[in-house]
């Protein structure tokens, strides 16, 4: 028995019936809500590790709630949807969701995806206390806390990071001046079977290089190899 508790976000109880069931039956404690509201309601009044999270919900959507809970330090997320537009799902991540499963699924699939993010370090609130075994980074004046999902910057600001672009920069920081593909970092970041393209990538080290600008705006962190990858820059330190 995990004793983990799972909210799942669905309003077709065709998926989300049969779907509380079986994570009931692998030791899950689960309960449904049919919408944002719903799920605001269960969510103030339980304490929840995981929320699996539709898209296309009555009223407010998914995103959303994904935006909020990230925001205050929330459960984990994983986003459950039947768009298939690679941009939809990396807007899912860079609000703060760990993961992303298209439907229809596999729900034994589904099962290993919730077994992976639960397995993940959850972030204390506040920075007292580091944990013993933290893993931190520090680069080009900052310092990453993949743990805890920041970087420090040089400024000595505290710059959120969402899940997808906390696995792409360790995954960077952990290859150094190495030409990474697309296709390689969605591997080492997602693994194969993860839903999302070369152009997905692209958004996310966007992304990222907006929030890594330290106190020279001109030093490339994230260098582009024209039609290759992406290589890191500055060497790294594990403190």
């Amino acid at each position: 028995m995990t004793g983990n508790s799972i909210v799942i976000v669905e309003d077709d109880a065709d998926i989300s019936v049969p779907l509380a069931a079986f994570l009931s039956g692998k030791g899950y404690v689960t309960q449904v809500a049919d919408s944002v509201e719903a799920a605001d309601a269960l969510l103030a009044t339980n304490d929840v590790d995981l929320v699996l999270l539709d898209v296309m919900l009555p009223g407010k959507d998914g995103l959303d709630l994904c935006r909020r809970l990230h925001a205050k330090g929330g459960p984990r997320i994983i986003m459950l949807t039947a768009l298939d537009d690679p941009t939809d799902k990396v807007v899912g991540l860079e609000l703060g969701a760990d993961d992303y499963v298209p439907k229809p699924f596999d729900p034994r699939e589904l099962l290993a995806r919730i077994r992976a993010v639960l397995r993940r370090p959850v972030a204390s609130e506040g920075e007292v206390g580091k944990p013993v075994t933290e893993l931190v980074l520090q680069f080009s004046g900052f310092t990453f806390y993949p743990y805890r999902r920041f970087v420090r910057s040089p400024a000595g600001l505290r710059v959120p990071l969402t899940g997808a672009e906390t696995d792409l920069l360790l995954v960077l920081c952990q290859n150094v001046r190495k030409v990474l593909s697309r296709e390689e970092l969605i591997n080492l970041t997602r693994g194969t079977n993860f839903p999302i393209s070369g152009r997905s990538i692209d958004l996310l080290v966007s992304r990222l290089r907006r929030k890594l600008v330290g106190n020279d705006p001109l030093e490339e962190t994230i260098r582009t190899v024209r039609t290759d990858g992406y290589a890191f820059q500055p060497d790294v330190v594990f403190v």
